[in-house]
């Protein structure tokens, strides 16, 4: 029999609140001295059964959980919460940096994945990114009847059918993983090194095009014959799929 939790909420002065499960502890401690410096306040664990437990039964606005964990690992942490309908959005972190790793991570429940090394600023903009999209009341699983649609766009995840008002729209495989990621971030910033990263599985190279040259062609086939542009690009920092 699975337990049931009560989660109460964890008291932080008007601050977010962020559970932060890493066992390095030199890591963890320079990113909490981070954090804390960015106005969150931060509760740390570095065992996977204690950091279980406290997920489960304290409410936190976000939590940075790494996937590597003595005891319990991060991954059945998530599955744990998700099991137990808590919505609370997740960033995993992993050195394990393949294709592969970071779908398991996706599809055991959580709502970002960042490998190590990362730079500061890019995790503090995905926790951000997560934070606005679960303050605004989005459900951070947009998946409904296995679709992800935002305005008249849809995406069948089980098919890989695209339409736009109901017309079909043919797009390459790629295309359709390019898509799929910006729809599950929609209307969030998203960089060309998160795209690279979780669409390409491979690391940040400043001199490549290939960003733009997928953005421009999955533009084409979604906005081109239509009135209301919805994939955008923000100069400078990224794109955003959006309606607004």
């Amino acid at each position: 029999m699975k337990a049931k939790y009560n989660q109460q909420k964890t008291q932080v002065n008007g601050s977010q609140s962020i559970l932060l499960i890493e066992d390095d502890l030199t890591l963890a401690l320079q990113l909490k001295k981070r954090l804390t410096a960015a106005r969150y306040h931060v509760v740390h664990q570095t065992d996977g059964q204690q950091a279980l437990q406290q997920a489960v039964t304290e409410s936190f606005d976000i939590m940075i959980i790494d996937r590597m964990l003595p005891n319990v690992n991060g991954l059945m942490i998530v599955k744990t919460m998700r099991e137990q309908k808590i919505t609370t959005p997740v960033l995993l972190l992993s050195a394990l940096a393949e294709v592969n790793h970071r779908i398991e991570g996706l599809r055991a429940g959580g709502d970002d994945y960042l490998t190590k090394p990362y730079a500061f600023d890019e995790l503090l903009a995905r926790i951000e990114a997560l934070l606005r999209r679960n303050k605004s009341g989005q459900p951070l699983d947009k998946v409904q009847a296995n679709e992800l649609t935002l305005a008249d766009l849809s995406l069948n995840l089980i098919n890989h059918t695209v339409t736009r008002s109901g017309v079909p729209i043919r797009l390459q495989p790629k295309e359709l993983r390019l898509l799929e990621y910006l729809l599950r971030h929609s209307k969030q910033l998203v960089t060309r090194n998160m795209l690279l990263e979780q669409v390409w599985g491979i690391q940040f190279d400043p001199a490549t095009s290939i960003i733009d040259t997928q953005i421009s062609r999955l533009r084409k086939k979604i906005d081109k014959d239509f009135t209301l542009p919805l994939l955008h690009t923000i100069r400078g920092k990224g794109f955003m799929l959006t309606d607004a």
